[in-house]
C-alpha cells in the first residue's frame, strides 16, 4: 500500500456494508464495531447508510493481518496511526528532495550561464612565469 499511486476509483465509497463485509470476511457487525473504535471512517449516504471503498478494503485487510497475528484493537488503532505518519513523512521528504533538487538544478544553471570560456574573456589568459628562487 505504501507509496502507490491510486486513481480516484480507489477512494470512491461504493460498498454498503453487507458487501463490504462479506469481500473482507467478516462479520457486518464487526465493521461497526471497528469503525466504533475508530479503526475505519467509512463515507455516509446523504441518508446515513455506510460505503466503503476499496481503500477501505485494503485496511480491512491489514486491520484483519494485524489481529491474527495477535494484535489487540488498540494495538492496531495506534500501528495503523503510525503506518500513516510514515507514509506522510515519506512524502513530505520527497517533496524536499525534489525541491532541493530544483533549487541545485537552478544553480548549475546559473553557474553555467555565468562562465565565460577562456578564448572569449575579456581580458586575455596571459602565461606567467615566476621565477624560482632569488635572481638578485
Amino acid at each position: 500500500m505504501a507509496g502507490e499511486s491510486y486513481n480516484e476509483s480507489f477512494f470512491r465509497a461504493v460498498y454498503v456494508i453487507s458487501v463490504a463485509a462479506e469481500l473482507a470476511g467478516v462479520h457486518p457487525q464487526t465493521l461497526r464495531i471497528y469503525e466504533r473504535r475508530g479503526l475505519l471512517d467509512p463515507k455516509r449516504t446523504s441518508g446515513g447508510s455506510r460505503r466503503y471503498s476499496q481503500r477501505d478494503l485494503e485496511r480491512l485487510r491489514r486491520i484483519s493481518d494485524l489481529t491474527e497475528a495477535g494484535v489487540n484493537l488498540e494495538g492496531v488503532r495506534r500501528i495503523l496511526e503510525l503506518e500513516e505518519e510514515v507514509m506522510e513523512l515519506k512524502s513530505e521528504i520527497k517533496r524536499i528532495k525534489d525541491s532541493k533538487k530544483e533549487e541545485v538544478d537552478e544553480t548549475h544553471r546559473q553557474y553555467r550561464r555565468d562562465l565565460v570560456p577562456i578564448n572569449q574573456a575579456v581580458v586575455p589568459f596571459m602565461y606567467y612565469r615566476f621565477p624560482i628562487g632569488n635572481n638578485d
